[in-house]
C-alpha cells in the first residue's frame, strides 16, 4: 500500500476517534472513575483515621499540631444553608475589601470562608459569587491554617479548639486585625491578619516568651481541601495541586498514586497551593528562608482529604524575649498581571505559573498582554481577537505572501499535471519524475502551500490557551448571541438555532460560528491547487465539514479567530491571484 493510502486512511482513522469520542470515552472515563473512588475507599477502610487522627498522613503532617478536622460530608456541591450554619457556629472577624468578603474564625483562627466579589457562578446577572474558601464540616471544606509545632510536647500551643480574641472586629485593606492568646503557661500567641485591595493575605505570627525557659518551635501553613473537587478532565489544564520549589513547577493530579504517599520537597522560597481552572489558593511564606513542602493525601469517613503544607525551621526564643514569622496567602482569581505583580513585589519566583499557560508559554503569555492591550483601547475581548489576527497576519506577511504566490503558481499548472496523470497513471514513478520535472522548471515548491497551515499550528494553540485558561477572558462578551467567548458557540443547527426545544449532545452543537468558519475553510480550498490524485481530492473536500464538527466545541473566541483569518487569507490570496493573472 502507497504512502498516500496510508496517509489517506489514518486520516479516516482520526475522523472517526474524534467523532466517537464522546461516545467512547467521556461516559467509560466518569463511570471508571466512580468505580476507583468506591474500590480506594475499600481498600482503605481499615485504615481511616478517627476524628482527631491524622492517621493517613504521614508522621510529618500529624506534627503539624496533631489538627483535628470535623469529618464533613461528601456533596456534589457545596450548601449553602450548611455552610452557612457553620459559618455562624463560631465567632467571627469579618473581612471585606474590594474583591473579596468573607471572614475569620476566632476558634482556631482559621481562614475558612472567602467570597469573591468580582465572579459570579455564570454570566447572567445576578448570578450567586465564587465561594472559595469553605470552613471545616460544610460540605466540600477548604480552609488556610498558620501555626507553630513545638520541638517538644510539653510546650502548649494553640490549635483548631483555640478560642482566640481580637482587637478588632472587622478586617479591611490598611486595617490589620491582631487576633492573640495566652497559653497561661509563659507564652502569648500573636497572630496579625492584614489584607490588600486585590487577593493577598499577610499572616504575622509572632511569640512572646513569657515563661523561663527557652521556647523551640517550627512555623508552618496548610491548605486543606476536602472531597476531590470536579475538574474538566482535559491534559491540557491542570487542576489540582500545585507549587513550586527552587524554580521548578510540581503538579501531582488529584488522582496521583504519588500523592498517597506524600509528596516531600525541601526549597528556598517557593510556594505551594491547589489551582482550579480560574482560582488558586497559594501558601507563599518567607522567600528568604529555607522551607519543607508536602503533598498529602488521607481517606476521612470515605471522603478525599487533600493537604499541602510547609514547615519552617526551628526559631529558639529566649525567656523575655520575641520572634515573628511573616506567611502570605493567595486566595483568589489567577488573573495573569496580579500574579506577575505579586511576584515581581514579594520575589516569588515562577508565580505566574499558576495559569497554566502550557508548552508554548513563550508564546502564549506574550499573546495574552497583547490581546489585553488590544482591549483595553477597543473594549472588547472580541474586537481585540479581531484585531490581534491582523497583527499576526501582518507579521507572517513576507512568508505567507511567497506561500501565496507558489499556490498561485501550482493552481496554473494544475491543467498539465492532471494531463499527466492521464498519459502516466499507471506508471507511478515515470509520473513522479515528470512532475518533479515540471517543478523544477517551473521553480515551484509543491510543498509550499503548507506554510500557512504550519504558522498557524502555535498561533492556534496559544491562543487556544489564552481563551481557555484565562480568567480574563471568562464571561467576556462579543456581539449578538455569543455572551462568553471562553466557551462554544451556544447555537446549533441540529435544533434550528434554538426555535426547536431540544438540546443536541456536544459533538452535534454546531453553531452559526462553525459554520461560518467551515465555510470560509471551503472558499480558501477554492482558491488553492486542486489535489490531482482523485481519492485525496474528496478527502480535502470533506476537510471543511470535519473542522467544523471538530470546532464546533471550541471556545467560540478561537472560532472567531480561524474565520476572521480564513477570510483576511482569502483576501490575501485573491489579491496576489488576481496580481498574477490567474484565475
Amino acid at each position: 500500500m502507497s504512502d498516500q493510502k496510508n496517509m489517506l486512511i489514518a486520516i479516516a482513522l482520526s475522523l472517526a476517534i474524534l467523532l466517537g469520542f464522546q461516545f467512547l470515552y467521556e461516559f467509560p472515563k466518569a463511570e471508571k472513575e466512580r468505580e476507583r473512588q468506591a474500590e480506594l475507599a475499600t481498600e482503605q477502610k481499615s485504615s481511616l483515621p478517627s476524628p482527631g487522627e491524622n492517621k493517613g498522613l504521614s508522621s510529618d503532617v500529624q506534627a503539624l499540631g496533631g489538627m483535628a478536622i470535623t469529618p464533613p460530608g461528601q456533596s456534589a456541591e457545596v450548601s449553602a444553608a450548611k455552610r452557612a450554619q457553620m459559618i455562624a457556629a463560631s465567632p467571627r472577624i469579618a473581612i471585606d475589601s474590594p474583591t473579596l468578603v468573607g471572614s475569620i474564625s476566632l476558634i482556631g483562627a482559621r481562614l475558612d470562608d472567602l467570597t469573591l466579589k468580582k465572579y459570579g457562578q455564570s454570566v447572567e446577572q445576578g448570578s450567586d459569587r465564587i465561594h472559595l474558601l469553605h470552613p471545616s464540616g460544610a460540605p466540600k471544606s477548604y480552609f488556610a491554617d498558620f501555626g507553630w509545632v513545638g520541638s517538644s510536647d510539653d510546650i502548649y500551643l494553640p490549635g483548631p479548639a483555640t478560642e482566640w480574641k481580637a482587637n478588632h472586629k472587622d478586617l479591611r485593606p490598611g486595617k490589620p486585625v491582631t487576633l492573640y492568646w495566652d497559653n497561661k503557661k509563659g507564652a502569648l500567641f500573636e497572630r496579625i491578619y492584614a489584607i490588600d485591595d486585590g487577593y493577598m493575605v499577610t499572616v504575622t505570627q509572632r511569640v512572646i516568651n513569657t515563661g523561663q525557659n527557652p521556647l523551640g518551635i517550627f512555623p508552618y501553613g496548610l491548605i486543606e481541601r476536602t472531597g476531590t473537587p470536579k475538574t474538566l478532565g482535559f491534559y491540557i489544564l491542570h487542576e489540582g495541586p500545585l507549587g513550586v520549589f527552587d524554580g521548578k513547577l510540581e503538579e501531582p493530579d488529584y488522582d496521583d498514586e504519588d500523592l498517597r504517599q506524600t509528596k516531600k520537597f525541601s526549597s528556598d522560597g517557593g510556594w505551594i497551593g491547589f489551582t482550579d481552572k480560574y482560582w488558586l489558593a497559594a501558601l507563599v511564606p518567607n522567600q528568604a528562608a529555607r522551607f519543607n513542602y508536602r503533598f498529602g493525601h488521607s481517606i476521612r469517613d470515605k471522603d478525599d482529604v487533600y493537604q499541602v503544607d510547609y514547615v519552617g525551621t526551628k526559631t529558639t526564643i529566649a525567656p523575655g524575649k520575641s520572634a515573628e514569622v511573616i506567611n502570605r496567602l493567595f486566595v483568589g482569581a489567577k488573573e495573569v498581571k496580579k500574579l506577575d505583580f505579586y511576584g515581581e513585589q514579594y520575589g516569588i519566583k515562577n508565580f505566574d505559573l499558576a495559569v497554566d499557560f502550557g508548552w508554548f508559554y513563550f508564546l502564549t503569555k506574550p499573546f495574552f498582554y497583547a490581546i489585553s492591550w488590544l482591549n483595553s483601547y477597543l473594549g472588547n475581548f472580541g474586537l481585540a481577537i479581531l484585531a490581534f489576527t491582523v497583527l499576526v497576519k501582518i507579521v507572517f506577511f513576507p512568508l505567507a505572501n511567497k506561500s501565496y504566490k507558489s499556490m498561485a503558481k501550482m493552481r496554473e499548472l494544475t491543467p498539465k499535471l492532471m494531463a499527466l496523470r492521464e498519459q502516466y497513471g499507471d506508471d507511478k514513478m515515470r509520473l513522479n519524475q515528470e512532475m518533479m520535472a515540471i517543478y523544477k522548471n517551473e521553480k515551484v515548491n509543491p510543498a509550499s502551500g503548507c506554510l500557512p497551515i504550519l504558522l498557524q499550528i502555535p498561533v492556534f494553540f496559544a491562543l487556544y490557551k489564552v481563551l481557555f485558561v484565562n480568567i480574563e477572558m471568562r464571561h467576556a462578551p462579543f456581539y449578538g448571541w455569543i455572551k462568553d467567548l471562553s466557551v462554544a458557540d451556544p447555537t446549533s443547527i441540529f435544533n434550528g438555532f434554538g426555535l426547536l426545544p431540544w438540546t443536541p449532545p456536544d459533538f452535534l452543537m454546531i453553531g452559526i460560528w462553525p459554520i461560518l468558519m467551515g465555510l470560509t475553510m471551503w472558499l480558501q480550498q477554492r482558491l488553492n491547487p486542486q489535489p490531482t490524485d482523485p481519492v485525496q481530492a474528496k478527502v480535502f473536500m470533506f476537510l471543511p465539514l470535519f473542522f467544523t464538527f471538530l470546532l464546533g466545541t471550541f471556545p467560540a473566541g478561537l472560532v472567531i479567530y480561524w474565520t476572521w483569518n480564513n477570510l483576511l487569507s482569502i483576501a490575501q490570496q485573491r489579491l496576489i491571484m488576481y496580481r498574477m493573472g490567474v484565475k
